[in-house]
């Protein structure tokens, strides 16, 4: 009868239907899915000896599951019950740093996932010196009773624990994970669909937009908003905006901070030039993180996805929004343009730090993209200084020093205490385009550069210029310039004909006059006959002779 009753449980067994799992079996469901997916036998090796690494079995082991599955299906996943389930298997002070952790991460307006305590336990085995830690399922585990009675509160469904993590391929072949906050950081350009003027209202055209995403949270890391192309140059502003902390004054308005800082361990972009050049590399080189480049260009969609929803959500709310299909831009475009670069970055940012990193991404949970970057964090970042910054991440251009420590650079004249004794030395001047009213001054030594002194543009010392608003001022002076040398060139022109032919005429005047006069000095030829007298003066006829010829020569030559 026993057996009996054995024989009927187990064909009992056989006819159930499985409809849940648990995360660990859904887990190694997703490693079986990676087997069966069709390949050739090379590569069909490498995805079993991946799998075997990831579910830390033997490669033997993993093909007995895959046979095991294909035999009984989902009931070959569940695993025998246990006799101390419930019960965790973990040191009583791991658990209780678990539960902490949760909990105080999760209070107030602050929000952490069970995977970013996973992140927060590995860090901190790691300051212990432990090699052994609970994992992100066992972090689950400890944590499951509490995500239920917390959802049973607020009557809103178990979402469960996806146990899926985020990963990017690289053009080498390499499966980079994304474990937490400032883990790995993506950036790419586009141009702002968006005409913008100077500040004397001429129409300068559409700037580029350069931002730094966080690949752990989505949030905005940093961004770069100029006229320049896309250049290795803007790309370093990009980055430089995102490693210092943020610190803007109340022109901005803002209500929140923008709060994200540090630097990343990776650095994820297309294959540009610019993202190819040697400029980054030396950055990466000199600050501690790793270049990489993108195996498909399908796979730069959480960098690229920010800038649609600019423009919907931001950009075409402002005058002078032109859209991104040209046959479609609005005919009112160049006329409504009214907004100067200063004007669109301070909105932007306000856009940035209080809507777009304050809101959630629909594919991250409940967590607002600032949330979740501030709770992925393993640690606070360190503080960078501007100073480690300088020569790699500003703008450079060469000057030379003139006599009396003076350099002139955008129609300004800088002067900075001790450059009067390399007068005459050509330098190396960094800046940043946002403010150039104070430029940093180096000397090439060797493969080096030497700091010489901060320069100070003369009379603006408290007032802020972009290069931007320079370039600009510097345009409407030439113009001017042009029009008033156009017409002083012309008048100049016609007075100088004038001249010249009053001069010719004068000139040919007194020609004539001077022949006439020389024509008259010359000597009256008479003939000896016709003289009868000894005395002119006492002979009438010679008197009426010479009366006769002079009035004859005034009408001969006009007299």
């Amino acid at each position: 009868m026993l057996d009996d009753h054995t024989n009927s449980d187990q064909e009992a067994e056989k006819d159930e239907i499985v409809t849940q799992l648990s995360a660990d079996d859904r887990h190694l469901l997703d490693m079986i899915q990676q087997l069966l997916e069709p390949c050739d036998r090379i590569t069909y090796g490498e995805r079993q000896r991946e799998v075997a690494a990831k579910l830390g079995k033997s490669v033997r082991t993993v093909r007995r599951l895959v046979k095991k599955w294909e035999e009984e299906g989902l009931a070959a996943l569940q695993t025998t019950a246990r006799a101390d389930k419930g019960k965790h298997r973990i040191d009583a002070d791991w658990q209780q740093f678990i539960i902490k952790t949760y909990k105080e991460g999760n209070k107030g307006s602050k929000r952490i996932t069970p995977q970013q305590v996973a992140i927060r336990v590995q860090a901190r085995a790691s300051e212990l010196g432990q090699e052994k830690y609970p994992s992100y399922r066992t972090v689950y585990r400890v944590l499951q009773p509490i995500i239920e009675e917390q959802e049973q509160k607020a009557s809103i469904r178990n979402r469960g624990w996806h146990g899926s993590r985020l990963s990017v391929k690289t053009r080498d072949g390499k499966d980079l994970s994304v474990e937490y906050s400032n883990h790995i950081w993506q950036c790419d350009h586009t141009r702002v669909d968006l005409l913008l003027v100077d500040q004397h209202g001429e129409l300068l055209g559409r700037p580029w937009l350069t931002t730094v995403v966080d690949t752990y949270s989505r949030c905005i890391i940093g961004i770069n908003l100029g006229f320049d192309a896309p250049s290795s140059q803007l790309l370093a502003l990009a980055l430089r905006h995102a490693i210092l902390p943020k610190q803007y004054g109340s022109e901005y308005g803002l209500h929140e901070e923008w709060g994200t800082y540090g630097k990343p361990e990776h650095f994820y972009t297309d294959g540009g030039i610019d993202f190819r050049s040697n400029h980054l590399q030396q950055i990466g080189v000199q600050l501690g993180f790793v270049c990489h480049l993108r195996n498909r260009p399908s796979e730069g969609g959480i960098v690229e996805r920010p800038f649609g929803t600019f423009n919907t959500d931001f950009f075409s709310t402002l005058p002078g929004y032109t859209g991104s299909n040209v046959q479609k831009r609005p005919e009112q475009a160049e006329k409504e343009a009214c907004l100067t670069l200063r004007e669109l970055e301070h909105r932007f940012v306000r856009y940035i730090v209080d809507k777009y990193n304050q809101r959630p991404d629909a594919r991250l949970g409940d967590q607002t993209r600032y949330q979740r970057w501030e709770a992925g964090l393993i640690a606070s970042p360190n503080v960078i200084s501007e100073e480690e910054l300088r020569i790699c991440l500003m703008k450079q251009t060469r000057r030379s020093i003139y006599r009396g420590g003076y350099l002139q650079f955008e129609n300004l004249t800088y002067r900075g205490e001790n450059l009067a004794g390399y007068a005459g030395e050509s330098v190396v001047l960094r800046y940043d385009p946002k403010d150039i009213t104070t430029v940093l001054v180096y000397r090439q030594k060797g493969n080096k550069e030497e700091f010489l002194a901060r320069a100070f543009a003369q009379e603006l010392e408290t007032e802020q210029l972009s290069l931007d608003e320079a370039k600009a001022s510097s345009r409407k002076i030439r113009q001017a310039g042009k029009m008033i040398s156009n017409r002083s060139m012309l008048a100049e022109v016609r007075d100088r004909e004038t001249f010249l032919t009053q001069k010719k005429t004068k000139k040919e005047r007194q020609k004539a006059e001077q022949a006439v006069v020389q024509k008259a000095k010359q000597p009256l030829l008479v003939e000896p006959e016709e003289i009868e007298v000894e005395s002119v003066d006492s002979n009438p006829e010679y008197q009426m002779l010479e009366v006769f010829d002079y009035e004859q020569m005034r009408e001969d030559y006009g007299w």
